[in-house]
């Protein structure tokens, strides 16, 4: 046997029908394990994870369909392959395997060449999809690495940007649905990524879609797919946005644009996890997570009938309110320094600084497209800027009283979070060639004298 064989687990209550599995299995170099029933056959592949399952159907207490629905709805064994291996014939028998979930159904009495082909197509196809996973999670890793790992984040120190984050942790384990809600740009889509990312479904894919960018004629295809011929340009089936997130989370974004007979069809999924493509008359079963995302008061739209008040009530389940930049000013030094560092980046620009008319401009300003204004006018500034200092005139209209006291406020944040980054990567050391007064350009005892004055010290 190779020292990579894959394993293949065969259930089955007769011991003949396993004894002759393995031994065709093993000739052919797989690894085998055995189950008599379905209990056995669960815990098995929780143990085991195997790269395929052979599955029968008759067999006492739990049958091959029940237990393969319990595999299909754990995490640990979802995506492993099965096969179902049975005597039974008839083709209803055959779509409800696939209907649950199965690879493959294989008739017995079967030719061991062509289950042995079958059993080698549908391994190979795990192994590449497992290799694909993999490829893909160490890119976004090494992405990542490269962004400094926190592209993306929710960056700021607000008690408002606090209780978001204490409700992201709160909801992100289960798989309730969440409805965002807040102004164009206060980064609800980063909050679904949050969601995604803390949860058990983290490996799976996290599907979007912007329901005001579709033509009207096309949202019900884009959402739950279509059948071949379904319309004029169908020529091909197409799976939708639900059968793409199956096992992962869907992000509606502007889900207060969907048209009402698609609202009738989102409330049908919602409830009872299925859906026919457009065209189609076979139900399809999905495992989905939705977050919805609008910027409209959705009450308001189904005050005025344009929006489902029972859809409005499924989405509203575990609602996360983002609130406006504006009314969490002690957010926008650090998304500054952030957004400058970030995209000073991508653009291979050097910053050292922020000026304090630029701080000051942007901390008066009430910035009505929030964050992704914000990063917009920094990538402006970080253009037209010299010298590695970002300072541009700005077309924004200060509205603080006092624009000397906002741009010092603004500017000691920055700095104090520019210091304590240097610092906890320098673990603390002040002075030397690895120190961090030397990888600020500062004397030891004048960085020492800022500490003092911003009131940093060595945590203990």
């Amino acid at each position: 046997m190779k020292p990579d064989a894959a394993t293949v687990l065969i259930v089955d209550d007769q011991p003949l029908n396993i004894d002759l599995l393995e031994q065709e299995l093993a000739a052919a170099g797989y690894r085998t394990v055995a189950a008599r029933n379905g209990e056995q056959a669960i815990a098995l592949a929780r143990r085991e994870l195997p790269e395929l399952i052979l599955l029968d159907v008759m067999m006492p207490g739990l049958d091959g369909y029940a237990t393969c629905a319990r595999l299909k709805a754990d995490d640990a064994t979802r995506a492993i392959p099965v096969i179902f291996l049975t005597a039974l014939k008839e083709t209803f028998e055959k779509v409800r395997a696939f209907e649950l979930g199965a690879v493959d159904y294989v008739t017995k009495p079967f030719e061991a060449e062509e289950l042995l082909a079958r059993v080698g197509v549908h391994v190979a196809l795990r192994r590449e999809i497992e290799a694909h996973r993999r490829s893909k999670a160490t890119i976004h890793a090494l992405v990542e690495q490269a962004r400094g790992g926190d592209e993306g984040a929710l960056i700021g120190r607000s008690a408002a940007l606090a209780r978001v984050r204490e409700q992201v942790a709160q909801v992100a384990a289960t798989d309730a649905t969440v409805l965002v809600t807040g102004e164009t740009g206060t980064g609800k889509e980063l909050v679904a990524r949050a969601l995604h990312e803390q949860s058990s479904r983290r490996d799976r894919p996290l599907v979007k879609l912007n329901c005001a960018a579709l033509p009207r004629e096309l949202v019900e295809s884009e959402l739950f797919g279509h059948e071949k011929g379904a319309f004029t340009g169908a020529l091909a089936q197409r799976r939708g946005r639900f059968e793409l997130a199956d096992g992962g989370t869907l992000l509606l974004d502007e889900v207060g644009e969907l048209p009402m007979e698609a609202q009738a069809k989102l409330l049908r999924v919602l409830q009872e996890r299925e859906f026919e493509r457009v065209g189609g008359t076979r139900s399809v079963r999905v495992d989905v997570r939705l977050v919805a995302a609008t910027n409209r008061d959705l009450q308001a739209e189904v005050a005025a009938g344009r929006f489902r008040a029972d859809l409005y009530y499924r989405l509203n389940v575990f609602p996360i309110a983002l609130p406006p930049l504006r009314e969490r000013r002690e957010d926008i030094a650090p998304l500054l320094d952030h957004a400058a560092r970030r995209l000073a980046r991508r653009l291979g620009r050097e910053v050292s600084g922020i000026a304090p008319s630029f701080l000051a401009a942007a901390a008066a300003y009430d910035w009505p497209g929030n964050v992704r204004e914000l990063e917009n006018v920094v990538e402006r500034a970080l253009i037209v800027s010299r010298g590695g200092w970002l300072d541009a005139a700005l077309p924004i209209t200060a509205k603080s009283p006092d624009p000397a006291a906002a741009a010092g406020d603004a500017l000691e944040a920055v700095e104090r979070d520019h210091l304590l980054r240097v610092l906890e990567g320098k673990r603390w050391v002040i002075e030397g060639e690895a120190g961090a007064a030397r990888a600020l350009g500062l004397n030891p005892s004048t960085l020492r004298h800022r500490l003092r004055k911003l009131g940093l010290a060595k945590p203990r």
